[in-house]
């Protein structure tokens, strides 16, 4: 292995140069406006394990992370494995229940007719589990991604002002425009564009993690890998203080391009990495201009996204939740700082969680997934994963961050 700087210990309180290169790191983006697939959204299995320490030349991490904020690639094309581990319980079949509440998506108990491949709630597969995508981009205008399924494969393409989600399960297609979806996304509470902000490739996690560099952040070089036949360097990012539940996050950063190929997200608790997304192969060659081209199949259902087909998706009784969730989000603040940040609001709805007597299987999995906790500022119920924790009190307020039970009920005890 090549002598990398791993000890070159760095916080955003060291330079402007550091603090430059964040701001440049969110801006220079692979243009994925449809390729983002959620996985809300990291060590790869073992067929994607690194497979050799090349010796490339010494870095500090300024320079790795000024590198990755320089990077504008444009055009690239390859196979993405997704793995998710939240530690979440196995909910059989009532998240499909409680998501088709808010969306009326078919088949899974909402009044709407949405489509099938409507990729609001085609990409939530992505939270859990192992998936394999296909992604190719060529500049701002043209992307796709494919998630390959079991003797199907669902498909998100943008081309031009077009975009098309196609279920191959289901023979549904799914349509909208830039300027529909954009219209869409103002005027119903809630609900984002096709596949915006969603993060599908390393990239996209790794701009997300570099924001969150500052004064309370170890940034260090952790050596060298080759990822997807690429050399790489590590770039190791690690909270400073107590009480997060992230232990350390690190990106592979193609020596050549800077784009980052590889990203691990591992957990305070240890074990298996919480977020595991990665290359396994990947080519920076302009895609053929066919890799983008769409027209709905014979005899498939296709849904148009238009304003007024989009709001009507959404069934009476999602919308006055959604308005009852925005309005209690508008107290929504912010306490703590850095890694140890909690999001905390009033939710205004007190008396505390329903109970599996009076919340039905809703009630009953409430109850099972959370912990019963008491301080200062009364009782609450603390709901864990393995990354996001949330401590909801019975006069019904929330406070929830990256960090450990421990500290949620400090911060509500704090701010009673």
């Amino acid at each position: 292995m090549a002598p990398i700087d791993s000890d070159d210990n760095t916080t955003a309180g060291d330079g402007e140069e550091l603090r430059a290169g964040r701001r440049k790191a969110a801006r220079y983006v692979v243009p994925v406006a449809v390729m983002g697939v959620a996985a809300a959204t990291i060590g790869l299995v073992p067929a994607l394990a690194d497979s050799g320490d090349p010796d490339l030349p010494k870095v500090t991490a300024e320079q790795l992370i000024e590198k990755i904020a320089k990077s504008d690639v444009q055009q690239l094309s390859g196979t993405v494995r997704i793995n998710t581990d939240l530690g979440l319980p196995d909910l059989g079949g009532l998240e499909s229940g409680l998501m088709s509440g808010m969306s009326g998506s078919p088949g899974s108990g909402g009044d709407g007719e949405g489509s099938a491949a409507d990729p609001s709630a085609k990409l939530t597969e992505l939270v859990s589990g192992s998936h394999t995508l296909r992604v190719a981009a060529d500049g701002p205008d043209r992307q796709k991604v494919s998630l390959l399924e079991d003797a199907a494969e669902y498909s998100l393409i943008h081309n031009g002002k077009d975009v098309w989600g196609y279920d191959s399960r289901t023979n549904e297609v799914y349509h909208s425009t830039a300027d529909g979806a954009e219209r869409a996304e103002k005027d119903v509470p809630g609900r984002d564009a096709p596949g915006k902000d969603v993060p599908a490739t390393p990239k996209d996690f790794a701009d997300q993690a570099l924001k969150s560099v500052d004064a309370t952040t170890s940034v260090t070089v952790g050596g060298t890998a080759q990822v997807a036949g690429r050399d790489a360097y590590r770039l190791v990012v690690e909270p400073k203080q107590d009480g997060s539940t992230v232990g350390a996050i690190t990106v592979a950063v193609d020596a050549e391009t800077g784009t980052p190929l590889k990203f691990t997200l591992t957990p305070a608790s240890g074990g298996a990495a919480v977020v595991d997304v990665g290359f396994t192969k990947v080519s920076f060659a302009k895609p053929d201009a066919s890799t983008f081209a769409f027209t709905p199949p014979e005899g498939a259902k296709v849904t148009e996204a238009d304003e007024a087909g989009r709001k009507a998706e959404i069934p009476e009784h999602g919308r006055e939740a959604e308005g009852d969730l925005a309005e209690g989000m508008d107290g929504l603040k912010v306490i703590g700082e850095g890694w140890n940040s909690i999001a905390t609001f009033d939710t205004g709805a007190g008396g505390g969680l329903p109970t599996a007597s009076a919340g039905g299987d809703l009630g009953g999995f409430l109850g099972s997934f959370g912990d019963q906790v008491k301080g200062d500022f009364g009782s609450g119920t603390v709901f864990k994963t393995r990354l996001v924790n949330a401590l909801i009190t019975d006069d019904g307020k929330v406070y929830a961050g990256a960090v450990t039970k421990d500290a949620l009920v400090k911060a509500a005890d704090a701010a009673r």
